[in-house]
């Protein structure tokens, strides 16, 4: 019985480190995605008007480009 405890004991600690490990690791992702969106948000925003005009963009769009990298705000693909 006791064998068998031990066993599944140390699954259980395996298994709490690998959701612990996740869970660290789903955290720096995000930690560095909103890092990569503050620094295009920042690049953007050094812009002029006529250099965002340029690659098609509005200063008010800047949050969106920033957050929403994938996707066009005018719909255009």
């Amino acid at each position: 019985m006791s064998t068998i405890y031990s066993a599944l004991g140390g699954d259980r600690r395996l298994a709490s480190g690998r959701r612990v490990v996740s869970f660290l690791e789903r955290y720096w992702e995000a930690f560095q995605e909103r890092r990569e969106r503050e620094r295009l948000r920042a690049a953007l925003s050094d812009l002029s008007d006529r250099e965002l005009m340029d690659i098609g963009t509005s200063r008010g769009e800047i949050d969106y480009v920033a957050s929403n990298r994938g996707s066009d705000p005018r719909g255009v693909r």
